[in-house]
């Protein structure tokens, strides 16, 4: 991604920083890997762990579907919400320790979610774990910034957006299926128990810091780092595509399941769960993001990620599953490539405040999401699949403009 001042060639803005710094093959960094890969795994399950289950928790506790939707919606609204406090906190106490108290905290929740005794509680529960949550993303890419060298940024950010799209995938599905034989409340408690394997070994392995230097975490200081980041164009566009990316994937994923149980495809609700196996294109293109970004530049990459996201949705169009299927594959590829690039340039970025940075993007990602869910339904149920497509071609759009005009920003620069 382009910025309006002078940097070196793409291939060459990647040069490795001071000696210590973890990188690929060295001690240190598959520990690391690894454990921020568990990390976002737990946080992606958990943080929708009922969304492929809100039919059966409307019946269980007599609540309509709009009301029991607010149980991923709570969730997702609290984290965004939460993301720039909490990442301030980290910056104080190091995001090692934020981290783990986050992911502590939320898989916690996680045990007590299926006892939830009413709706109201359920929400409560659900807010609560989170705004817990909201302390492990941004603290996760500053620690990424501090502790890898700059030409293996991308790759590592990659490799946690990966476990994302991993815990996403498996939550939904493995809930799918265990709340089909058991109920739901199995299926977010096995979720639960789960997670907390993932936050122990997370904190097994996860190295100590080495290069965090405390910062202050005045609301004065927080509110002059963030106004700040929200001053720098290349930050500001940055901010901008992880929003569209993910109101292109929040529309297509919560309307999908309406889409392939209606008429000309009528699948059963085991199989649309299943659609969600497709989230490992986004673990591979996550994972393939560094290498692109090598080959392509950022800006490429960018490119490339809007281009596929647009293919996939138009792919979508036609009435046959396996092209729907395709689309799919393509739409979801688009998004990974899009948010493990953009996300890995807020924090190759930001000189200072690194976790507000990334606090600043996780935020607009996650009101990206709120907004894509609420307007793909809107459009879906206004004018059928092809609204829905409508709306995501227009995030794509906006995406590519704003890539564009951070490529004549730094065409200008240079010359």
């Amino acid at each position: 991604m382009p910025a309006a001042r002078t940097e070196p060639p793409e291939s060459e803005a990647t040069v490795a920083p001071a000696d210590g710094r973890l990188t690929p093959g060295g001690p240190g960094y598959r520990r690391m890997s690894l454990a921020l890969f568990l990390a976002g795994v737990a946080t992606f399950a958990l943080l929708y762990s009922t969304q492929a289950l809100l039919p059966l928790i409307s019946d269980d506790l007599n609540a309509g579907a709009s009301l029991a939707s607010w149980t991923v919606s709570a969730a997702t609204g609290a984290l965004a919400l939460c993301v720039l406090p909490l990442s301030a906190l980290s910056e104080r106490y190091g995001r090692r320790t934020l981290m783990t108290a986050s992911l502590g905290v939320a898989v916690g929740l996680g045990l007590l979610v299926p006892f939830a005794p009413s709706i109201g509680v359920l929400i409560a529960l659900r807010a609560l774990q989170g705004a817990a949550l909201a302390g492990l993303p941004a603290s996760a890419m500053a620690f990424l910034a501090e502790e890898v060298r700059a030409k293996a940024l991308v790759s590592a950010v990659g490799l946690f957006v990966a476990g994302n799209s991993i815990g996403g995938m498996s939550g939904r599905i493995m809930g799918g299926w265990i709340a089909q034989e058991w109920g739901w409340r199995a299926a977010v408690g096995t979720i639960g128990v789960i997670s907390v394997l993932c936050a122990v070994l997370f904190r097994v392995l996860l190295p100590a810091p080495r290069h965090f230097a405390p910062g202050s975490p005045r609301p004065a200081a927080l509110a002059r780092t963030v106004v700040g980041h929200l001053s720098d164009p290349l930050l500001r566009r940055l901010y901008a595509l992880g929003a569209l990316f993910m109101t292109v994937f929040g529309a297509v994923y919560t309307v999908i399941g309406f889409r392939l149980s209606e008429a000309p495809f009528s699948l059963p609700q085991g199989v649309v769960g299943s659609v969600f196996v497709i989230y490992l294109v986004g673990t591979g293109t996550s994972a393939a993001a560094g290498r692109l970004v090598r080959g392509l530049g950022r800006r490429g990459a960018l490119y490339l990620a809007a281009g596929t996201t647009a293919g996939g949705l138009l792919v979508t169009l036609v009435a046959s599953l396996p092209l729907v299927l395709l689309g799919l594959v393509l739409i979801t590829a688009g998004f990974f490539l899009g948010h493990a690039v953009a996300s890995s340039a807020v924090s190759h970025t930001a000189q200072h405040g690194r976790a507000q940075a990334s606090g600043i993007y996780q935020s607009m990602y996650y009101i990206g999401s709120s907004a894509g869910s609420a307007l793909g339904a809107t459009a879906f149920h206004g004018s059928g699949w092809p609204g829905t497509v409508a709306l995501g071609l227009v995030a794509v759009f906006g995406a590519l403009t704003v890539t564009f005009l951070g490529t004549r920003a730094a065409a200008t620069a240079a010359s």
